[in-house]
């Protein structure tokens, strides 16, 4: 008989302790695991429309992985210090290791979660050898010290510079019930830099609410690392998958250019831009997010 269905929530511990809340939905006997890593400063709900579309239209055929990075969420909050892509990427290997130990995989990540795919191909070759699907979702493999949010001269790197500080500085000097009742600075910074065209209600709150809940340290600590972060070379790992790179034409964050140079450097991968829309691919377009996840699901499963 089948296994039953894998029970949720979950939770893991990293190398240096700290706990991560992890949710698995889908039976243990599924022939497929899809893993979906979220955006900075979000959390497992960055994929909410994606998770419910791929049980609808897989069953008991797909078992998927979401989970809140360190920092994030119901996980623990992370030192400044160890708030790096490299720990991400060491994390999600973990990950799978412990809910996911055999069989292929499709990845997906979401801005700093496409980085901790790149982390992942950089430090565990035996998990890159069973992926056979990825998706890079508005994201970059390096260059981020130098957007500008669109804005004009040096301002864009200024006021680059400045949004987390800003956003860390209200997190200590406000409570979170405090910034939940006038999140004026976050909706601001959500509503023009982080979404396009379309604003869907209740996705803008959900993402105000996320950066509500983002500890100071997340919020100073990965902005470092991001600076830093320079993966080009590790996209090729994934040159035995089938990869589609996918960027909104209106994306502050990290426009079309980043995602040409992830597509560049991964073999065979296919590139699209999604008009109109911004940073938040999975909630402003949920339907293309999906079409495009259903893509690599359908090819892994018609697999020998």
């Amino acid at each position: 008989m089948p296994n039953t269905a894998i029970p949720a929530p979950h939770e893991l511990r990293t190398h240096d302790g700290l706990r991560l809340a992890v949710r698995v939905d889908g039976p243990a006997d599924a022939p497929l695991t899809v893993v979906l890593a979220h955006c900075w400063t979000a959390d497992r709900e960055d994929w909410h429309h994606q998770v419910h579309d791929l049980l609808a239209a897989y069953g008991g055929r797909v078992r998927v992985l979401t989970w809140d990075a360190r920092g994030h969420g119901a996980s623990d909050a992370a030192p400044v210090g160890a708030c790096t892509i490299a720990n991400l990427g060491r994390d999600l290997g973990d990950l799978l290791d412990a809910f996911a130990p055999t069989g292929p995989l499709v990845l997906a990540g979401h801005s700093i979660g496409g980085m901790t795919l790149m982390a992942l191909a950089e430090q565990r070759p035996d998990l890159v050898a069973r992926t056979v699907g990825v998706l890079f979702c508005a994201t970059a493999c390096g260059g981020l010290d130098a957007i500008t949010l669109g804005l004009p001269g040096t301002g864009g790197e200024r006021v680059r510079a400045q949004i987390p500080r800003l956003l860390a500085s209200r997190a200590r000097l406000l409570s979170r019930s405090k910034r939940r009742r006038t999140p004026l600075t976050e909706r601001a910074v959500v509503r023009r830099y982080l979404f396009g065209d379309l604003k869907p209600p209740r996705d803008v709150g959900l993402v105000v609410d996320q950066i509500i809940n983002c500890p100071p340290a997340t919020m100073e600590g990965f902005y470092r690392d991001l600076m830093r972060h320079d993966r080009g070379a590790a996209c090729a790992a994934y040159a035995g998958a089938a990869v589609t790179v996918v960027v909104g034409s209106a994306d502050r964050l990290t426009p079309r250019r980043f995602a040409r140079a992830i597509a560049e450097a991964s073999p065979g991968s296919r590139l699209l831009v999604v008009p109109g829309a911004g940073h938040m691919l999975p909630l402003e377009r949920p339907r293309v997010v999906s079409d495009l996840l259903g893509e690599l699901v359908d090819g892994a499963l018609a697999r020998p």
